[in-house]
């Protein structure tokens, strides 16, 4: 195992609630209609922007985009809290030699704001997002992408997400995650990350 690469959404950080919270105030204002967190969750695949120029009704659609950042920058930090044990983690593979990378749906703009915002900044070897590929997960172009950027072969890797959109690994380990049960079987699936952490030790010891 030479990288480990991660979607970012309910994986690396608990940002779903804030991503509801500014879709939900997108809908209201511009469709006059008031989303749960589950249709929003339906709409999931393409980032943010195409998600709004997909969904939403009104055709002002560029100010719809611009209130969603608004919205998810402005209560970022009320709703979504840094995590101990994921940043232990990120920690743990780097100290191991592993390249550690992200592939996500979302936007660029709002994983610098997330990154930012958790003072993950300039940690990742790679980052692919959703303005950087033409088909979103689960088509594996963004992953194919992050292997080649980092010159690894695909068996040389492990991805690890929240939803049946990752495919490899699938983890619950945050308070709010997308698949509470995977259609398809993956790979692997932890419940926690010091479970993870066993994994890849092969169920021997590990040192934080």
């Amino acid at each position: 195992m030479k990288a480990i690469i991660f979607d970012f959404d309910g994986t690396l950080a608990n940002t779903l609630p804030i991503c509801y919270y500014a879709f939900q105030n997108v809908f209201i204002k511009f469709d006059n209609k008031d989303l749960s967190s589950g249709e929003i969750k339906a709409m999931f695949g393409p980032s943010e922007t195409g998600i709004i120029k997909e969904n939403l009704l009104n055709s002002n659609k560029e100010q719809a985009i611009e209130l969603y950042y608004e919205k998810y920058a402005e209560h970022h930090n009320t709703l979504v809290k840094p995590n101990k044990k994921i940043n232990e983690l990120i920690r743990y593979l780097k100290s191991k030699g592993l390249k550690i990378g992200i592939v996500t749906g979302k936007a660029k703009r709002s994983l610098d704001i997330s990154l930012k915002a958790l003072q993950m900044e300039n940690i990742f070897d790679v980052i692919i997002t959703g303005d950087d590929v033409i088909r979103p997960k689960p088509d594996p172009e963004g992953i194919n992408k992050a292997l080649s950027l980092l010159d690894i072969k695909n068996n040389e890797a492990m991805f690890i997400g929240d939803s049946d959109a990752d495919i490899h690994a699938g983890v619950q380990w945050l308070p709010d995650y997308q698949t509470s049960a995977f259609s398809l079987e993956p790979h692997s699936s932890f419940n926690s990350v010091y479970e993870f952490i066993d994994f890849l030790n092969k169920g021997g010891p590990y040192e934080l």
